[in-house]
């Protein structure tokens, strides 16, 4: 998020206003734009494993609209969440009129036979949001298998999953059952929050209602941003992007470890922008980390009730590239200071 493409942005933003047409400045497709729903149609069935014609994606402006908009086609439903989890989406789904239940996670991933009957269940299976476990291959199918018996939808929150490390990036969710799965994605952290533009891929059954729900709630996402993202997509210019920002941030991971892992218990680390590391006393941490002016992450308040673990939640993506070493270091003397 801290290497934003500005050249290959603004060429694609000219190249797509050079070439829109005069019905791009028109009120829009709930939908999305066609150009951008087409080469993210390409783009995602080439590096995710999604099943994704351009008819079933919707334009959102990030995942928290997906999964509010979602919600409120479920009509208050029940929605499982992963415990942990991101607590702002918890919020997204009780303001949107759902009742949200947790489903733990252990090593292994979300736990599904702790699933009963909600109408769906949130998850982000390449990169559990905080704990960095993957779901396993077990449970993927334990899962689907789940949502085909009862009907249900999964909703996999692909936040960050063109970042993996260790190996290659492991495949959407949604692959192995297209008619279940909701996928949510997001260029939040491959070009940054600030484009609010994101994507959903729906099961056929779903497209109408969540394109009334979008229409009535902001009647489409905005034109010229997607027409920019479609350009950028098509060129590949966004793929050389991906490449670039994973080997910057495999380079951050690297240093992170290097630096707390053979004092400290640091977990999630294969993929994604952020990694946990295991602390005894999470609030003394905390106000030692503050004091310093270092701002981490709590694994406390990513649960639903109280857990029984405690945690830093330490993200390397935003820092700039100078500071990333220097923070390091400040979070070395915090931690050390818990232990002397």
């Amino acid at each position: 998020m801290g290497a934003f493409p500005a050249a290959a942005w603004m060429r694609a933003l000219r190249k797509a206003v050079d070439r829109a047409p005069v019905s791009a400045y028109d009120y829009g497709d709930p939908l999305g734009r066609i150009e951008l729903r087409t080469a993210l149609s390409e783009y995602l069935g080439r590096t995710r494993g999604v099943v994704a014609p351009p008819e079933r994606i919707l334009v959102t402006s990030g995942a928290v609209q997906g999964l509010a908009l979602l919600t409120r086609v479920l009509e208050g439903g029940t929605v499982a969440m992963e415990d942990p989890g991101l607590p702002f989406h918890r919020d997204v789904v009780r303001h949107a009129g759902g009742r949200v239940v947790p489903v733990r996670v252990d090593d292994l991933g979300v736990e599904v036979d702790d699933l009963r009957d909600p109408a769906a269940v949130v998850v982000t299976p390449a990169h559990q949001y905080p704990t960095g476990v993957t779901l396993h291959p077990s449970r993927r199918r334990a899962l689907t298998d789940w949502a085909r018996a009862r009907g249900a939808l999964v909703v996999e929150d692909d936040y960050d999953g063109e970042f993996r490390y260790d190996r290659q990036p492991v495949g959407a969710l949604q692959g192995m059952a297209p008619g279940q799965v909701v996928y949510l994605g997001t260029a939040s952290k491959t070009l940054g929050p600030a484009l609010r533009l994101g994507w959903m891929v729906l099961p056929p059954q779903l497209v109408g209602a969540v394109a009334e729900a979008k229409l009535h709630s902001d009647h489409s996402a905005e034109t010229i941003g997607q027409l920019a993202l479609a350009e950028l997509i098509r060129s590949h210019a966004y793929d050389r992007h991906v490449r670039a920002c994973r080997l910057r941030y495999r380079r951050r991971r690297d240093l992170l470890v290097a630096r707390l892992g053979g004092r400290w218990r640091v977990e999630g680390i294969a993929a994604g922008l952020h990694a946990l590391v295991e602390v005894e006393d999470e609030a003394a941490v905390l106000a030692r980390a503050e004091a310093e002016g270092l701002a981490v992450g709590s694994l406390g308040e990513h649960w639903h009730t109280s857990g029984p673990r405690q945690g830093l939640v330490v993200g390397y993506g935003t820092p700039r590239e100078a500071a990333c070493a220097q923070a390091l270091e400040v979070l070395a003397r915090v931690l050390e200071l818990g232990h002397s």
